[in-house]
């Protein structure tokens, strides 16, 4: 099996392997499945105050709190209704410094696991000028339907986790 590699800052990144997919307003997308802990039903989210509007609140998730962002506010996306497909992706998320701690994150329902190998991955488009797109690993091609491959370490960010004030579990 030939490996799709990515050329990042911090080095190269194959891109070959299993990834969770999920739709956000109707669009799929892709997170590398060994981020994945568990994939929890909608659950009632606390508020927290003074919270960016991505960030939904927390939950607490046998005895430990987990913050949760909602990938739609994120993405600046219009803010549509739950629905019963409306699911929590608990990720493991690793920070800049190198430490590992879970967050939630809202998404309009989990389709599938697959496997992606080179001849499925392409490299994310130029999209011109100053739009970031650091966050995408790349484009997949999967019967016919392109899935946005991210990197939740960079969708996440470390910004959004300080801003919740929450102790940052190991």
């Amino acid at each position: 099996m030939s490996e799709a590699i990515l050329e990042t800052k911090a080095g190269t990144r194959n891109l070959t392997g299993k990834y969770l997919t999920f739709t956000l307003q109707g669009e799929s997308y892709g997170i590398e499945v060994l981020k994945v802990r568990e994939i929890i039903r909608h659950v009632s989210i606390t508020a927290v105050p003074q919270m960016p509007a991505y960030i939904r609140g927390v939950i607490n998730l046998r005895g430990k709190i987990i913050p949760v962002m909602d990938l739609r506010r994120r993405f600046d996306f219009q803010n549509i209704t739950d629905t019963d497909q409306t699911c929590t992706v608990v990720v493991q998320v690793t920070l800049p410094d190198g430490k590992n701690t879970p967050m939630g994150l809202e998404v309009d329902g989990v389709e599938e696991v697959i496997n992606l190998n080179a001849a499925d991955i392409e490299e994310t488009p130029d999209f011109g000028g100053q739009i970031a797109i650091d966050y995408i690993l790349g484009m997949a091609k999967v019967k016919g339907v392109v899935k946005v491959l991210l990197d939740i370490d960079r969708v996440v960010g470390a910004d959004a986790l300080k801003q919740l004030k929450i102790p940052i579990n190991d």
